[in-house]
């Protein structure tokens, strides 16, 4: 009826799914990824996890740790189960899939790539490790979801630019392949991986700061357009924008 509208500047919105059952992800699935770190196709899906502590909102802070120095960006196509399976057929997946929305898979490479034993686990699910949003687009609102740009702008500059058409398995694949070792329920995360442009493959590599004055420390890429924050450089650490075409926009700051 549009009579009890709240302005979108009164309003925060939280992330889509806050509590799932699972966050799952999916390393090197996009081919131009692969080819940015010089390593070969995988021929199955390289399956890690986050926390669920992890998510929030998609327009919250990212919490940098004490802990690491190399905090990096991933923008993601995130897909939410919507109806519960096991030993999914590849064929009815997206049967049981609600809908997608767009993911920051934050990592601290430090703690991904040498230390804890090179296991991602903790190196990926710091708390707000996962910005999640803006909201859950359902899948038959989406024309093609292997056909869609994805982006990422840290401080205006674009630094991830691709389409979903590059992912090495799609949606429906990933669908059967989790499938196959664990029930996937209604509330369920799937992150789809990462095209190329994070930092840590970078020359030099570019990590993000609490504190930005005048960026985050290197070249990252062409202009992005506007920010999403309005906040001086002086009063503001990185800012990351993660979009995806017919699914929306997050943007979150360093703190």
């Amino acid at each position: 009826s549009g009579q009890h509208r709240v302005p979108r500047a009164g309003a925060r919105l939280l992330a889509p799914v806050g509590d799932p059952e699972k966050v799952i992800c999916v390393g090197l699935n996009y081919h131009d990824h692969c080819q940015e770190q010089a390593v070969k196709v995988p021929k199955e899906p390289l399956i890690f996890s986050k926390f669920p502590s992890a998510i929030t909102g998609p327009f919250d802070d990212i919490v940098h740790p004490q802990d690491t120095s190399e905090l990096d960006w991933e923008v993601e196509l995130a897909a939410v189960i919507g109806k519960r399976g096991r030993h999914i057929e590849e064929a009815a997946a997206l049967e049981h899939v609600l809908g997608f929305t767009v993911a920051n898979d934050v990592s601290a490479r430090d703690w991904q790539m040498r230390r804890n034993g090179r296991q991602w686990l903790l190196g990926k699910t710091f708390d707000t490790f996962c910005p999640l949003g803006p909201a859950i687009v359902t899948k038959e609102a989406v024309a093609d979801v292997h056909n869609l740009w994805i982006r990422c702008s840290v401080n205006g500059q674009r630094v991830q630019d691709s389409n979903t058409r590059h992912l090495i398995f799609g949606v429906p694949a990933l669908v059967a392949w989790v499938s196959r070792f664990v029930t996937l329920v209604p509330g369920d995360v799937l992150l789809t991986g990462t095209p190329a442009g994070v930092g840590v493959f970078r020359k030099p590599p570019v990590f993000l700061k609490v504190r930005a004055e005048g960026g985050s420390g290197g070249d990252t890429g062409d202009p992005a357009g506007d920010r999403c924050h309005r906040v001086p450089p002086l009063q503001r650490g990185d800012e990351v924008q993660c979009e995806i075409e017919e699914l929306g926009t997050i943007c979150n700051r360093v703190v």
